[in-house]
């Protein structure tokens, strides 16, 4: 164990129990949970992370009944028959060494099926049905489905249960004023909204005996009008406590917020303070959590009292091995979860499974296998963008001899421009784990090397991967050659000056970016520091007010900019489910124009001419620049397969560039090399 985390390595003693570190793996929903066929990869998926180290896992979401389904035939834990399938994930886990919770989760009005019941007939926003009002016979037979599914979790062989009272499902829906407008005693003042979460605890607790381990997971900040005060939050957290509670978790925000509490743009471990705060109020361990990715932010965590235990959900979807690493001295090997959500909540929230951009092998472990190579072949890979990073390292440590050919003086490719951006900051992070992965992997790199076809035909390679990239692509415009026009590239790549008044050419996903680039003042530092993005947000720490909400105070925008699309409607709609809205939000707060529907006449001194929606316009900007997609640099592959030489194999962008998609380039990369 190394000093530098001995308080993040140090056993927790529960007293009927031992927690071999204060890592907790928090509850993600994959999609395998929902399909009994998928237990053995989901137990395939909990094993790895076992043996990673982690002290603590938490499933998925499951259903204490069939009403409260998430979505139709959705993972469930309600019968003796389900027994099979659960005794899968607890036996896989403990034959690592590891422990492992089971969540109960009730949607109430957030679940994608039309028999949702709730504390009250409200809709929710991101559900298309509106629920029905629970009778307080309902109430009483959801208390029973709770603590049935507790005993048959035990049954299982799980060491306990999470509850999830937090992130606005029904436990949340019942606890605040926003969603519960009853008049029984399930409502009105806090002691009776808390009496459903109250009394589940304790009739779970009266039903499992005292040595399984009941966590629940409290919303110690909701971010939502009609949200609880801290004066609410704890006193619900002693009644919780009092009910016979384990530990604590702590949940910020519901999925309907309209504040950012886990992307990418939200300063590392920004909510701590609200652990620390709750756990001077109780004597049972609390844990803090959101936006806790690497060891020295969760060492310090429990080092200065703030909390003694760190839950970190999407951090183990890319890197299972996370403890291990951090356990033997090996940080800068860590694949860092980047916040990016882009193959994790995007997909769960789109029905499909989740996975890591990062990580493509995350609940993909028995599909996507790097197994050791009988016949070593010698391999180039050309272009060190994420597609190249990925293949070149997945086939060496598959045994075979790589060579990494890369044009300019350093490898990342986009990555490199996109770690500018206000907000990505973290994908530098990408850069440093294949950076340190080419090293541990043993691939060749070649800086500043631009080969050709005929050298690498020359060179004896087995197999060729082309991963070369994409050019920008200029539009057909009138004057797109005016000395005001620039790419993105010149911008982001080459720091080209820019004017005050700017027309973006292109909203898709680096048409964002480049506004966000843009917009920010370079005198502030990167990444904003919490304070300045708390007031860009209207977060209070301090939670005075319901939902812990205050008026925002948004950094002063830098330049007038008009962001333009050809499509007509609203723009940013290809952008991520689950964070498109927050980069529209940021752009719209400062004051960006949002132009869909144009047709770009010409370029000249004036600016840009454009008809939108046929009527034509003059944006008098200094600065257009454009992001209006790239084409597929693919010079080096042979147009027709070749007699005899190596094969050839064409990745990321240089095989599709309709649109930058790094998920998509990565998990090309493995799976080619993993298949060689």
């Amino acid at each position: 164990m190394t000093s530098r985390h001995a308080h993040l390595l140090a056993p927790l003693d529960l007293g009927f129990t031992q927690l071999k570190n204060r890592v907790i793996m928090g509850s993600m929903h994959t999609g395998l949970e929902d399909r009994f066929y998928h237990y053995n990869k989901l137990a395939a998926y909990f094993a790895e992370r076992a043996r990673g180290g982690v002290g603590l896992i938490v499933t998925g979401g499951i259903s204490p009944s069939r009403q409260a389904w998430l979505m139709p035939f959705g993972g469930t834990l309600n019968s003796i028959l389900d027994l099979p399938n659960h005794r899968k994930l607890t036996r896989a886990v403990h034959q690592e060494d590891g422990k492992i919770l089971m969540q109960i989760l009730h949607p109430g009005r957030y679940g994608y099926q039309p028999f949702l019941k709730s504390a009250s007939a409200i809709k929710s926003p991101i559900s298309k049905f509106k629920p029905r009002a629970m009778t307080e016979a309902d109430v009483e037979q959801t208390i029973c489905d709770y603590v049935r599914c507790a005993k048959l979790a035990q049954k299982a062989g799980y060491d306990g249960v999470e509850i999830m009272g937090s992130e606005g499902y029904l436990l949340s829906q019942f606890l605040c004023l926003r969603t519960n407008l009853r008049t029984d005693q399930w409502g009105g003042p806090i002691e009776n909204r808390m009496r459903l979460s109250v009394e589940i605890v304790r009739r779970v607790r009266e039903n499992v005996g005292p040595n399984f381990i009941l966590m629940y997971r409290h919303s110690v900040l909701d971010l939502v009008e009609g949200g609880n005060n801290w004066e609410e939050v704890v006193i619900v957290a002693k009644a919780i406590e009092q009910a016979g509670a384990t530990i604590i978790n702590t949940g910020i925000g519901w999925h309907e917020a309209r504040v950012p509490t886990i992307v990418t743009s939200v300063p590392r471990a920004a909510f701590r303070s609200l652990a620390g705060r709750l756990r001077k109020e109780l004597s049972i361990p609390v844990v803090a959590s959101n936006r806790i990715n690497m060891p020295d932010e969760a060492e310090d965590i429990i080092a200065s009292g703030d909390a003694d235990l760190i839950s970190m959900a999407r951090p183990f979807l890319a890197d299972p091995e996370f403890v291990n690493k951090v356990a033997q001295g090996r940080v800068d090997e860590i694949n860092t979860c980047i916040a990016c959500n882009q193959a994790c909540l995007d997909h769960t929230f789109s029905m499909k499974r989740a996975s890591c951009l990062v990580n493509p092998r995350a609940a993909y472990e028995t599909e996507l296998v790097y197994r050791k190579t009988q016949q070593k072949k010698r391999i180039a890979v050309v272009g060190a963008g994420p597609a190249g990073l990925s293949a070149a390292t997945v086939a060496a440590e598959c045994g075979h001899a790589v060579s990494l050919f890369e044009g300019s003086d350093r490898i990342g490719g986009q990555f490199n421009y996109a770690m500018r951006i206000p907000g990505k900051e973290e994908f530098s992070e990408t850069l440093r784990y294949f950076r340190r992965r080419l090293e541990v992997t043993g691939v060749e790199v070649h800086l500043q090397r631009r080969v050709t076809q005929a050298e690498l035909l020359q060179q004896g390679f087995d197999e060729v991967i082309i991963a070369t990239g994409i050019v920008p692509r200029m539009p057909r415009i009138d004057g797109i050659d005016h000395p005001k026009v620039l790419s993105y590239l010149d911008v982001l790549k080459d720091s080209a000056p820019v004017g005050r008044r700017v027309a973006i050419i292109g909203a898709g996903g680096i048409g964002f970016d480049v506004g966000e680039f843009i917009l920010h003042d370079p005198a502030v530092s990167l990444p904003l520091s919490l304070d300045l993005w708390l007031g860009e947000w209207g977060v209070d720490l301090v939670s005075q007010t319901n939902g812990g909400l205050c008026a925002p105070t948004p950094e002063t925008p830098q330049r007038t900019v008009w962001l333009c699309q050809r499509k007509a409607g609203r723009l940013g709609t290809m952008l991520g489910k689950t964070s498109g809205w927050v980069h529209r939000a940021t752009l719209q707060r400062k004051g960006v124009h949002m132009l869909g529907g144009v047709e770009y006449v010409k370029i000249d001194d004036l600016g840009l001419h454009i008809l939108q929606d046929g009527v034509p316009r003059v944006l008098e900007v200094d600065t257009v620049i454009v992001c209006a997609g790239q084409d597929s640099l693919a010079d080096l592959m042979p147009s027709s397969p070749l007699a005899q030489g190596p094969r050839f194999h064409l990745i990321g962008g240089a095989a599709q560039a309709t649109e930058l998609d790094a998920k998509r380039a990565i998990r090309q990369g493995a799976e080619l090399a993993a298949g060689l």
